[in-house]
């Protein structure tokens, strides 16, 4: 690495040591205006914590169209007990920097340590800039649709906010996240001659629910659905907490499920589906998911289960509502158009709650197939709150600006960039509606497997997008 990326690194250090959880980004916006004050750099802040910072241009460039650079500051949580004070271990490994037992924050923290590079660093040329980081964009994107209209004047914007280093982003889906809570009644747990079981599914991949969505991993909501559906078939049971998945922009990697049946044969019949339930597991996902194994253990009694009634309902929610890939799309080969991914599932004292995200390209068919998943679960006594609705996005490939974008890939790189929509969500509509004549360039350096513990950055592509970035500053100047 050079000096100039050396220092990236160092501001991705300092931020990995700020918990920034979704909607918790106090503290990493007060970094912000930090970074700002110690420049001597004005910025803004708004009640959503969204902080804009302004850089004039170099000299002699003063005239030219102001440039913007964009990312939020807040992570997918994964693999953390708590988030707000469980620190993030980096590490580096074969050319690849990851973290021990966690996300890594690289999803965006990666792209803003490389936007306040630039803005520490007086030897790139750039015309007028502003430096935008949003909040909350992982679980809502409430800080990018509540923007003020004069928060910004840039239009030409550089997301860095990319996982694909060989792409610039052109389009992304809409999305539409929301949350459902079943009412359920707590009761004394049963007496008499009972087995306690802890039903767990561990080691999935999970991952990024709209770019891995059809990579064919095991949602642990799938066989978790399955595991309790064969023994509800065959003996009655009492089910005690229920808690599946991590984030609600991720792929299930786990579960876990306390119940209790009373001994003797329904109790055998639980501890066989272990291994019935593996077995499946491999079949299944052995390829593209080779990990998630289940395990079935004893455990105490607890104080209190949840009527029946409840869980019926969640099981007939779940198993009528899509999962995963609804449909390919037509015109763009290979990708999702439309999709809808249960993230979390979790007994609440007086709830279950279960979050679905559903996304796709087409902003009629995304509400008309949030609006169906409402319905199902209304039928069952369900409330249902929308979270976020995020529209759709689509750039002009033949722009000036992105070809100028793709021109400095192949000056810089040698090779040129595909130009693609993701079917992942990026605040990009939120900025059409609010910034009229907005137009952006998505890139970024190759991360993998975002929003989960197996997330990874590849350190070469952080040198070639950062030489990529500041050649296009210059041009743009």
């Amino acid at each position: 690495m050079n000096p100039t990326t050396d220092r990236v690194f160092q501001i991705f250090k300092e931020l990995n040591q700020i918990p920034r959880p979704s909607h918790h980004e106090e503290r990493v916006a007060d970094y912000l205006c930090q970074f700002a004050e110690r420049l001597h750099l004005s910025y803004k802040r708004d009640a959503e914590n969204c902080v804009v910072i302004s850089k004039p241009a170099t000299p002699g460039h003063e005239d030219a169209e102001p440039i913007v650079l964009l990312n939020h500051m807040d992570m997918v949580c994964v693999g953390m007990s708590d988030p707000l004070t469980t620190p993030i271990d980096a590490y580096v490994e074969n050319g690849w920097m990851k973290a021990r037992g966690t996300s890594l924050g690289a999803d965006n923290g990666i792209g803003l340590s490389m936007a306040l590079a630039v803005l520490e660093n007086n030897d790139i040329v750039h015309g007028p800039m502003e430096v935008i980081t949003t909040t909350n964009e992982e679980d809502g994107m409430s800080g990018a649709s509540q923007l003020s209209k004069d928060f910004l004047k840039g239009r030409k914007v550089i997301n860095l906010d990319s996982e694909d280093y060989d792409t610039i982003t052109t389009g992304a889906a809409g999305a539409c996240l929301q949350f459902h809570r079943i009412p359920i009644e707590r009761k004394p747990a049963p007496g008499g001659k009972r087995r306690w079981y802890n039903i767990r599914f561990e080691g999935g991949l999970g991952g990024h629910s709209g770019v891995d969505i059809n990579k064919g991993r095991c949602s642990a909501v799938v066989p978790a659905w399955a595991i309790l559906a064969a023994i509800y078939n065959e003996y009655p049971f009492d089910v005690a907490s229920i808690k599946i998945g991590e984030a609600n922009a991720s792929i299930a990697s786990s579960a876990e499920i306390v119940l209790c049946i009373p001994s003797g044969e329904g109790a055998e019949f639980v501890k066989q589906q272990e291994a019935m339930m593996n077995e499946w597991l491999h079949d299944e996902y052995g390829a593209s998911d080779p990990n998630i194994h289940c395990v079935i253990t004893k455990c105490e009694r607890q104080d209190t289960v949840i009527n029946d009634e409840a869980f019926e309902a969640m099981m007939t929610c779940l198993e009528q509502i899509p999962q995963g890939v609804v449909k390919m799309s037509d015109t763009m080969k290979d990708t999702v158009e439309t999709s809808n991914n249960v993230g979390r599932i979790l007994t609440e004292d007086d709830c279950i709650f279960i979050s679905t995200h559903t996304r796709s390209f087409i902003d009629s068919e995304m509400e008309a197939l949030s609006q169906d998943i409402k319905i199902i679960f209304a039928a069952h006594g369900a409330k249902s709150e929308l979270v976020m609705s995020a529209p759709a996005w689509q750039e002009d490939q033949h722009s000036p600006f992105l070809r100028m974008t793709s021109d400095t890939f192949q000056d810089v790189l040698g090779w040129r960039p595909r130009m693609v929509a993701m079917h992942f969500v990026l605040e990009a509509g939120f900025f059409v509606e609010h910034y009229p004549g907005i137009q952006m360039a998505s890139i970024g350096p190759r991360i993998v497997e975002p929003h989960s513990t197996s997330e990874r950055v590849e350190l070469s592509t952080i040198e070639d997008i950062w030489r990529v970035l500041i050649e296009l500053l210059k041009r743009l100047a």
